[in-house]
């Protein structure tokens, strides 16, 4: 799993899996989802992010080797 910021654009990008992208929809005007070709996420971006979330505090738990 990756966590990308892209401060120039206020932009989050969360990738859950490194597939290939076959499709990805608009959840609204500013949210992104890839999915695979068999309809796994593998990746969220989110528009305007330091509006929409706390992306100055990322916090990870569980994680499992």
């Amino acid at each position: 799993m990756k966590v990308k910021y892209f401060e120039d654009t206020d932009t989050l990008y969360i990738e859950f899996q490194g597939r290939e992208i076959s499709e990805t929809r608009d959840l609204d005007e500013n949210t992104l989802l890839d999915l695979d070709s068999e309809g796994n996420v593998c990746a969220i971006t989110l528009e305007h992010a330091g509006k929409r979330t706390d992306v100055s505090r990322l916090h990870v738990e569980g994680i499992v080797a």
